[in-house]
């Protein structure tokens, strides 16, 4: 998977979100930007996406998604449900109609702190009338770039797919 196939897929979603007039926030995580910028890369992405950011620590994740204390105790890293959570305050924090999100290990060499395989990501999406849909993606790769890649096209191929539902 090329980042032109990622801009591809993330221009299919985004012609989606302006024709309907919709905004979306983004929070990467192992995917370190990509979605963010895959979706940035169309166009005129001015008049659907609103911002967001990479989460990689505890500290990053507070400041990007602006929760109180404690409210995702009980969550674990790389899966549905958090990344779930994720979109949806990510969706909140900017008052976007649609969240997106990816938590995950992307590998190569270092373990996770949570001890998650590399190769192992959750990926979703949180939109109007509490819509949300989300993807396991395990590559059993331990290629960072490659799994950096597999995540982020299967969470925009996941908004893309939710959007066209």
């Amino acid at each position: 998977m090329t980042l032109e196939d990622l801009v591809a897929v993330a221009a299919e979603a985004g012609e989606m979100l302006k024709q309907r007039g919709q905004t979306i926030a983004v929070a990467d995580g192992a995917t370190g930007g990509l979605i963010s910028a895959s979706l940035l890369a169309m166009p005129g992405a001015s008049a659907f996406y609103l911002g967001g950011g990479v989460i990689y620590t505890l500290k990053g994740r507070r400041i990007t998604l602006g929760h109180p204390p404690g409210s995702l105790r009980g969550h674990t890293s790389a899966t549905e449900s958090y990344a779930i959570a994720q979109a949806e305050l990510i969706r909140k924090r900017y008052g976007a109609d649609w969240g997106i999100a990816e938590t995950g290990a992307a590998g190569g060499g270092t373990v996770h702190p949570l001890g998650v395989a590399s190769g192992t990501s959750a990926v979703a999406v949180a939109g109007p009338d509490g819509i949300t849909a989300a993807r396991f993606v395990q590559t059993g790769s331990n290629d960072r770039l490659a799994n950096m890649q597999a995540f982020t096209a299967a969470a925009l191929g996941l908004l893309r797919d939710t959007l066209a539902a």
